[in-house]
């Protein structure tokens, strides 16, 4: 990726800026997942996308001095489900983009859509927008585990799913969950190699995760699969990706040759995002330092502090004590590692700073490093939260 060289020498530490992206949050979707943490709303009485899309520019507008002439590499569409807008909405919201940001050309423009949204023509009408990847929210093509799920499609629209995708794009991610409720490896291997068939070029492979203040936290499902045979499965699909050409280059992670996802790669890589929409987070480098926002979270009361002139609930800038973490959490994601280089053009600290940790880290087995690059081993990934641990500091 391509930095920008603004010079902010004497400033926080940091010498240039890092690449920056936009995520762009629709909150909306037909049901909301009994396993979903994100910031998702059922639609119960339809919602008014052109508001939602004015409010969005509006919301931009607002951010652009902290980010001003800086371009944008990537845009990520996330939910909720983004498919539920018109593909004319989304010609509109894309073309006041590009109306106040400097866009690359050959940017990456992804789409979350959800199987239970798709119709040829408004897909095709979404690549004619300026979309360029999508992100199908898959899950699982077994009924009986998308019922578990709570999934709103079946397989058979799945399937139907990524064959619209893929007579329109060429560059399609199927997001897949394994450890199910009742779920066997050979059943998840079934799913990898039903999503392998299609010739798509990324997969994410997600174990099922017990979140918080989820009906599935409420309410635990039976018969999840134990920790031997979850870890059987996670190490059984990542040996069929291998064999299928993916590259594993993060924890869940998958892509063929050159079709990494360019967005994830720059939060991974600790780079800058500009977030907007309800419940949307940013984190900007700044003169100041580097600072995280995130938006109100309601789409009504984001509709109406955009309205207001104050889309932003909350404000922080990240602590030095902190940005060691923060960096390793992301980068320490990535199987292939990172250039030791980048923690200090990230985080304006010297590498000194963590050379304590580092070397415990090294220690334990947890990374392995030479003078210019160092990666996470595959004890080191497989025990993250443990290698990350190290990283975390009082206050200073």
């Amino acid at each position: 990726m391509t930095v920008t060289k603004i010079s902010l020498s004497g400033l926080s530490g940091l010498r240039e800026l890092p690449p920056l992206s936009l995520y762009i949050h629709f909150p909306w979707c037909v049901r909301k997942c009994p396993y979903c943490d994100f910031n998702s709303h059922e639609v119960k009485n339809g919602f008014d996308e052109d508001a939602y899309v004015a409010a969005l520019l509006a919301d931009l507008e607002s951010a652009l001095p902290a980010v001003w002439g800086r371009p944008v590499h990537t845009i990520f569409m996330g939910g909720g489900t983004p498919s539920l807008f018109s593909a004319r909405a989304m010609d509109t919201l894309l073309a006041g983009i590009r109306a106040r940001v400097r866009l690359y050309p050959d940017a990456e423009i992804t789409m979350e859509a959800n199987p239970g949204t798709f119709e040829s023509d408004k897909f095709k009408g979404f690549r004619e927008a300026g979309i360029n990847r999508l992100s199908i929210g898959i899950q699982s093509f077994d009924p009986a585990h998308l019922k578990a799920l709570g999934r709103i499609h079946h397989g058979d629209d799945a399937r139907r799913a990524v064959d619209i995708a893929l007579t329109h794009f060429d560059n399609v991610n199927l997001d897949l969950m394994y450890a199910l409720p009742g779920q066997t490896l050979e059943q998840a291997l079934t799913d990898m190699g039903t999503a392998l068939s299609f010739g798509v070029t990324h997969v994410s492979a997600y174990h099922l995760t017990i979140e918080p203040n989820t009906l599935f936290a409420r309410y635990l499902p039976p018969k999840l699969p134990d920790d031997e045979l979850s870890a059987d499965m996670q190490e059984a699909l990542e040996a069929r990706l291998t064999e299928a050409g993916f590259g594993h280059y993060e924890t869940s992670a998958f892509a063929r040759p050159g079709r990494e996802c360019r967005h994830n790669l720059n939060y991974w890589q600790f780079g800058d995002y500009l977030g907007i929409g309800a419940g949307a987070h940013a984190k900007i480098s700044a003169h100041d330092g580097i600072v995280r926002e995130m938006r109100y979270k309601q789409p009504a009361a984001y509709l109406k502090a955009v309205a207001e002139g104050r889309p932003t609930q909350s404000r922080e800038r990240i602590a030095r004590a902190d940005r060691p973490f923060e960096f390793m959490m992301n980068l320490l994601r990535l199987t292939d590692g990172f250039e030791l280089r980048l923690f200090a053009e990230r985080t304006g600290l010297p590498l000194t700073h963590i050379q304590r940790e580092l070397a415990e880290a090294e220690a334990q087995g947890l990374i392995e490093r030479d003078l210019t690059t160092l990666k996470p081993t595959l004890k080191g990934q497989r025990f993250l939260n443990d290698l990350l641990t190290l990283f975390l500091k009082e206050g200073e």
